[in-house]
């Protein structure tokens, strides 16, 4: 059987017409003109507003307004967003935050406009060698961290539990729904995975949820990083971990040789490395049989595809490396 292929990653967007007055008129504080052009974008996984404006004085910025309607859960995200891109130094290559409005049912950020597109999906080989040296770039910039921040363990305390969940049925039964060998094997997985907060500990700045959707390459060569409600204080491979499932998962290549040779990986404890991925892995494929969050109807096969490519992962370095 072919491993699942990551969906695009989708949001159901709320056209810019369809907000209410008072969001337009606050954007329209916040910008120092009104909106005379809205375009919304597509790619990513917020459900809500997403366009890029242009006001009547000529002024360009991206504005994201979500209120609990769209998600329960999207309007606290948002709050998050907004008090990290705050906090990121100038030097992050980062979209600066011009502005936020938050009447605690409406949260509305609006960000400088960033000039650019995501990478293309299959990955391209180019474009990925970019992205993994900005990424390295993030990483020693943000070591140690310029901002303070929740540690990884605190943000993720249970969210890497998942095969501990999976094994005492949490989440139901899990046969037919689970590949044999991951079934067979969750209680060594969930050993694996058990000491993975203290592995993944250190003093980095993280974004914790790279994606091709959440990068856009400029024209002068660069890679700007957009969303950052995740950002935790991690190990400096961290990111590098997180992201790579995904880039597997979007047709790129083998994580384990990416990971091996990547300069942030450099001197990582193997075993540490491995009890994160098992913690990453357990929570791509336990998300995965969830039922579907509202507003994001690719979310749960996208963390499939993830947790599939993460196992991939996994497995090799369980069975032919230290762990």
């Amino acid at each position: 059987m072919s491993p699942p292929a990551a969906p695009p990653a989708t949001g159901v967007r709320t056209p810019w017409e369809d907000l209410p007055a008072h969001v337009h008129d606050a954007v329209a504080r916040l910008l120092g003109s009104g909106v005379s052009r809205a375009v919304t974008q597509v790619g990513g996984f917020s459900p809500g507003t997403a366009v890029r404006v242009r006001t009547v004085d000529g002024a360009r910025a991206f504005v994201k307004a979500v209120s609990g309607e769209a998600n329960p859960d999207s309007p606290g995200l948002h709050r998050m967003e907004a008090r990290n891109a705050a906090a990121l130094p100038a030097a992050v290559p980062a979209p600066r935050l011009l502005g936020t409005y938050d009447d605690g049912t409406w949260v509305v950020l609006v960000f400088e406009e960033v000039v650019g597109r995501q990478p293309h999906v299959p990955w391209r080989e180019a474009e990925l060698a970019r992205v993994l040296r900005a990424v390295e770039e993030l990483g020693r910039g943000l070591t140690p961290s310029p901002v303070a921040a929740p540690t990884v363990a605190e943000s993720l305390a249970g969210a890497f539990d998942g095969w501990r969940r999976l094994l005492d049925g949490d989440v139901g039964d899990v046969d037919g729904r689970l590949d044999p060998w991951t079934v067979a094997h969750l209680p060594e997985l969930a050993r694996l995975a058990a000491p993975w907060a203290e592995s993944a500990s250190g003093d980095t700045l993280a974004h914790s949820d790279l994606r091709a959707d959440n990068m856009l390459l400029t024209d002068g060569g660069g890679v700007v990083f957009v969303d950052w409600p995740h950002a935790v204080l991690a190990a400096p491979w961290f990111d590098l971990l997180v992201m790579l499932p995904c880039v597997r998962a979007q047709g790129g290549p083998d994580p384990e040789e990416l990971f091996s040779r990547h300069p942030l990986a450099e001197g990582a404890d193997p075993s540490g490395v491995t009890a994160t991925l098992a913690g990453l892995a357990g929570f791509f494929v336990e998300h995965s049989l969830r039922p579907p969050p509202p507003g994001l109807p690719t979310l749960r096969a996208f963390q499939r595809a993830q947790g599939h490519a993460a196992l991939g992962w996994l497995r090799t370095r369980w069975e032919t490396g230290p762990s």
